[in-house]
């Protein structure tokens, strides 16, 4: 999980938070101190970050012992002591705040996601994300999905073809169908890859379908027309519904039958998980 990465992604965290001049600290605390620090979690969820979290402590000062109580992926409660640091108070102090928003904001996406799978659990439909990411954060945004249950859509744009709306709009003026533009796109790539293209309505699927793509995308559809999709399809290709999917839509839409069901709220919109350090010295 702590790729090099991540590392740099700690380093930058803790470079922005200047870890090795804190006023404070530094004023206050003996460097001799040492101590223990407890992560608790302070609501139910799911964890996603523990990890990580633990490892801002080591990139401060390599002289730190961490704990693990309960793994990534995990279902925690109020109360739940999710991980212990041992060590120089002064680590501690400076890794605090860094190490709780990589926790939060990460156990908030795992937790949101676990909402939406167990939401369409009687279906066969999959949770995915999308690249709705913070910059920067993008595998560990997408770690954290996978950690609720969820899967991951495209990584980055090297990561399989998905035609949308704004290349079709480019395309329009040369009089081609979506069915061409399949094919052209195909033509146009070096090494096989799964090609995606989006369509609105029935008649732009009825085109789509010409081209024999491997997903179709069903953007922001209507229930009966995403039922009459998938009968219309009848299980030849992957569809997957996208668009103001939400917990409490969600349900309906995976049981038209889709194949995949993508939800940019999974990582723009998820409330970071109240999680607390509390320390011992």
């Amino acid at each position: 999980m702590i790729t090099t990465e991540t590392q740099r992604l700690i380093d930058l965290a803790l470079d922005e938070d200047q870890v090795y001049n804190d006023l404070t600290t530094d004023s206050l605390i003996d460097p001799k101190v040492v101590g223990t620090a407890r992560f608790i979690s302070k609501q139910a969820g799911v964890l996603s970050g523990i990890y990580v979290a633990s490892e801002v402590f080591r990139r401060i000062d390599h002289s730190i012992k961490l704990e693990i109580h309960i793994d990534d992926g995990n279902e925690v409660q109020p109360g739940s002591i999710l991980a212990e640091v041992f060590g120089k108070a002064g680590t501690i102090l400076r890794g605090e705040r860094t190490a709780l928003n990589f926790l939060q904001h990460m156990s908030g996406i795992s937790t949101e996601t676990s909402k939406y799978v167990n939401a369409i659990k009687d279906y066969k439909a999959l949770v995915l994300d999308t690249r709705k990411t913070i910059p920067g954060f993008r595998m560990l945004d997408k770690y954290a999905v996978k950690m609720g249950g969820g899967e991951n859509h495209r990584l980055n744009l090297a990561d399989g073809i998905l035609i949308k709306d704004n290349h079709i709009a480019i395309l329009k003026d040369s009089n081609m169908n979506l069915s061409d533009i399949v094919n052209i796109s195909r033509q146009n790539t070096i090494t096989p890859n799964k090609t995606e293209i989006e369509v609105t309505n029935l008649s732009q699927l009825e085109d789509a379908l010409l081209g024999n793509p491997d997903i179709i995308l069903l953007d922001n559809m209507s229930i009966e027309d995403m039922r009459k999709s998938v009968k219309r399809v009848n299980g030849k290709l992957l569809l997957e519904a996208s668009g103001n999917v939400t917990l409490e839509n969600i349900a309906s839409i995976a049981e038209t039958g889709v194949d995949l069901i993508s939800v940019g709220a999974l990582t723009h919109s998820s409330k970071a998980l109240d999680i607390s350090l509390e320390t011992e010295f």
